[in-house]
């Protein structure tokens, strides 16, 4: 009896990254042969570019016609050193930026892009030719963290669990002492006014002011080790949703002073009532009272399985530049979150098993919000 595991066919279509632009309204696809747009409401294709060739990262510029795009998987488009930014309206590249080592990551503004490579992050300014306005060294980087809007540009910092906060108007840095081990998910929110770090524990998300960098709140996933996969901020930047590999999206109140400056608020979505961050701190009762461990933590106030998919074995990652795995040849990403408005939820995965999924929050038994999936659907092939 053969009992091998099946491994990935080069003759299989695979979704190398997924991202979505700045308003979740649309989500990209980075696919072995080219990219696809698609609208993150009902998953419906938008636009198609074939390239015949890989993509590794995709990343849109809010609505706009541009795209950066990095080359990857086993056959990559461009050189695991260039940064493209492509003009679809014209169909063809518009700015091109080579590195000495492999890129990670690109973020693109309508005044900046930031390039992201495993030790530092190179900003420039969009025009042509793109003209070099700063480099940030940085702690090992291959997961490309990078946040950047108008006003802030936020990624990993010299030493492992530190960020950096540019402040673009005076390129003033500030560093926050996020977390004692490395870094795993960094997110902003759409004002560019919260930030949310994750480190590679996976058990606690700190959310902190970006302007004053104080932390304002801190929430627990869970207490067992876990890779967070996605964080989001709800449009208004009222709640904080999370995924990781254990294959549960989770849902936290986030205290904003936008909501009257309540320290805990609870979210307000479909008449939900403000009991459901009073369970989420209450999780473990009378043990909360316990000033050390997670008895006291605030926990998420709903959470729901999503899928991780079914992805086959995959071949040892493409390699080179350094033994620096190619974008596209390792795990594919699960579970990123695009919020379509305040109550409801895209979340979708690359690779083979491509799905993507929608959630929503609703009111539940006694007034509590609860979120629950409303469809899904495997897209690539549609």
């Amino acid at each position: 009896m053969n009992t091998r595991p099946v491994i990935e066919t080069p003759n299989e279509h695979a979704a190398l990254s997924v991202t979505f632009n700045d308003d979740a309204s649309r989500f990209v696809v980075g696919l072995d042969s080219g990219f696809c747009i698609f609208l993150s409401n009902s998953c419906q294709i938008q636009t198609a570019r074939v390239f015949n060739a890989g993509l590794g990262l995709v990343q849109m510029m809010g609505n706009a016609n541009y795209l950066a795009l990095v080359g990857g998987g086993r056959s990559p488009k461009f050189p695991q050193n260039k940064a493209i930014i492509w003009d679809d309206s014209k169909g063809k590249i518009g700015l091109e930026i080579a590195t000495l080592t492999a890129v990670r990551g690109v973020q693109i503004s309508k005044s900046r892009i930031a390039v992201v490579l495993q030790n530092s992050v190179r900003v420039y300014a969009f025009h042509k030719p793109p003209t070099p306005l700063a480099r940030y060294e940085t702690a090992d980087n291959l997961l490309g963290l990078c946040c950047l809007t108008e006003k802030y540009l936020v990624f990993p910092g010299r030493t492992a669990g530190q960020v950096q906060v540019v402040q673009l108007a005076t390129d003033s840095v500030s560093i926050i002492p996020a977390h004692s081990s490395s870094l795993r998910a960094l997110q902003l929110s759409s004002n560019g006014e919260l930030l949310a770090t994750a480190s590679e524990k996976g058990t606690i998300i700190r959310i902190f002011s970006t302007s004053s960098c104080a932390k304002l709140a801190e929430r627990r996933r869970g207490s067992e080790f876990a890779n967070i996969y996605s964080l989001r901020f709800s449009p208004s930047g009222n709640m904080l949703a999370c995924t990781s590999d254990k294959g549960s999206l989770h849902i936290f109140d986030v205290p904003n002073s936008r909501k009257g400056g309540s320290a805990n608020p609870s979210p307000q979505t479909g008449g939900g009532s403000t009991n459901s961050n009073t369970e989420g701190s209450n999780k473990w009762g009378i043990l909360r009272n316990i000033p050390f461990g997670p008895f006291s933590d605030v926990y998420s106030f709903t959470s729901t399985p999503f899928e991780l998919g079914e992805e086959p074995l995959l071949p040892s990652p493409a390699r080179q530049l350094g033994d620096t795995p190619v974008l596209g040849t390792s795990r594919p990403m699960k579970g990123v979150i695009g919020w379509v408005d305040e109550s409801t939820l895209i979340v979708v995965g690359a690779g083979q098993d491509a799905r993507w999924e929608k959630f929503v929050l609703k009111e539940g038994e006694e007034g509590r919000s609860v979120v629950v999936r409303e469809g899904w659907k495997k897209y690539l092939g549609n």
